[in-house]
């Protein structure tokens, strides 16, 4: 199941207490239906939204860039998309660290019949195509984004505001012979970014391409995934468990050169593959901030 698909309205307790994100003095209400934003085919900005340059750079830049499933950006091209999610400030999708949900002495945690229950994640999505999509993420303190998948995808993440620890690997290309469902995984981070920072990139196979997000502080991330998730074509969502290498090591036994020491297990890990976690579920929000226009200009 995709990352935008967990995402529904629930009348429970804790539904009732997650926190309506504000864009810029305006409030953002819940979303029950599916989150593609139409974009309205004109050459100026949609009236009563503001125009973000960054933003329209951001979308007119993809539009050049994405070619469709099966591709993967050229190296020049993935340094002209970071080179403007670099640039970009929270202004420029209409958030601001002022904002309530911002505050970092905010407690989302709801503690039901004596236990505590992660709050939420809330996802909007500013635009999405068969190529591309610009979605951002909004983490409350003490919330996960588990391990997932981002299968045939390329996906640029710009962390706006807080700071998220990000946990990645990569499948390792030689995998033990044995009827066990674990798979060998590289490490690629594990690490707390707090913004501003560089833009990150993850590929197919390589950069992390399975990545959990745990919030240490409210954030917003802005992620750019180039072809979406999409169940009919193959780009289904996958989840995963995490173990130290040193807890399984004795599969790799008998297979000449690849037993690890402990120093060098700890540059990997073990995935087992999940199904989709409860607490995986978000909610989906209308996008409120600056638009972009379809037919518009690139200032890049």
């Amino acid at each position: 199941m995709t990352i935008e698909a967990v995402a529904e309205a629930r009348s429970d307790p804790i539904a009732r207490q997650v926190k309506r994100v504000g864009y810029a003095g305006r409030r953002v209400v819940e979303r029950r239906r599916g989150c593609k934003k139409k974009v309205k085919r004109s050459s100026s900005p949609p009236h009563g939204s503001s125009k973000s340059v960054t933003l329209q750079n951001l979308f007119q830049s993809c539009k050049d860039v994405f070619k469709g499933p099966g591709t993967i950006p050229l190296p020049p091209d993935v340094d002209r998309l970071c080179h403007i999610l670099d640039n970009m400030q929270p202004e420029d999708v209409g958030l601001s660290s002022k904002l309530q949900f911002f505050n970092p002495n905010n407690n989302n945690a709801l503690v039901v019949q004596g236990t505590v229950n992660r709050p939420r994640v809330k996802y909007t999505t500013i635009y999405k195509c068969t190529n591309f999509s610009l979605c951002i993420f909004f983490l409350p303190a003490g919330s996960v984004i588990p391990l997932h998948n981002h299968p045939g995808m390329t996906v640029f993440s710009k962390l706006l505001l807080g700071e998220v620890h990000i946990k990645s690997y990569d499948l390792v290309g030689c995998q033990p012979a044995s009827s066990s469902k674990l798979r060998l995984a590289r490490l690629v981070a594990d690490k707390v970014y707090q913004a501003p920072c560089d833009t990150s990139v993850l590929y197919p196979t390589t950069g992390g391409n399975i990545h959990q997000f745990v919030a240490v502080t409210p954030c917003a991330m802005l992620d750019v995934l180039g072809p979406p998730y999409s169940m009919e074509d193959g780009r289904d969502c996958s989840y995963y468990r995490d173990f130290p290498y040193q807890d399984f090591s004795r599969n790799w036994e008998g297979e000449e050169g690849m037993l690890m020491t402990e120093e060098e297990g700890r540059g990997y890990g073990w995935l087992e593959e999940v199904e989709m976690p409860e607490d995986s579920q978000m909610d989906g929000i209308e996008y409120l901030g600056p638009q972009v226009v379809e037919n518009g200009t690139c200032f890049c």
